[in-house]
């Protein structure tokens, strides 16, 4: 069950919520690299993860690589999702991710590796929870807030 709001079935602007999921699956790979490669790779990996986290903050989730390995590879193979889901939680997680790789990728150039693999495990284990249960740290938090902004 998605944690985000969904939209009706119609809605141009809703995203099929196994997209993210997948893309939490992706992200959740990359990130167990970053842990186990040398220091080096590890900033190179956490660069260009930080460069897809920023591009799914800032143009939407719909446009990432791994969305549009989602829609190539994998959704032909399934059914149409029973709701779409609003894009703009799972953007905003987006962002959360965001910062975890911008602030590990500033620790392993400051010299700071053990902070850069906590940011980068603690990013891991909200991708987990999106790629193994559907649910989406960053997409709650966004929920939180809204409660109580508006």
């Amino acid at each position: 069950m998605s944690s985000t709001a969904t939209l009706p079935r119609t809605s141009p602007a809703g995203i099929d919520p196994r997209g993210p999921q997948f893309a939490a699956g992706v992200t959740s790979v990359v990130l167990i690299a970053i842990l186990l490669l040398p220091t080096t790779a590890a900033v190179v990996v956490t660069a260009v993860q930080a460069v897809l986290f920023a591009t799914g903050a800032t143009r939407g989730v719909q446009r990432t690589p791994y969305s549009w390995l989602f829609r190539a590879a994998v959704r032909p193979r399934l059914g149409r999702p029973e709701e779409l889901e609003d894009p703009a939680p799972p953007r905003f997680a987006q962002a959360v991710g965001f910062v975890f790789t911008a602030i590990a990728l500033v620790a392993f150039l400051a010299g700071a590796h053990t902070l850069g693999l906590v940011a980068i495990g603690l990013a891991l284990v909200a991708a987990l929870l999106n790629a193994v249960f559907r649910f989406c740290l960053g997409c709650e938090l966004y929920l939180i807030i809204k409660r109580f902004t508006h």
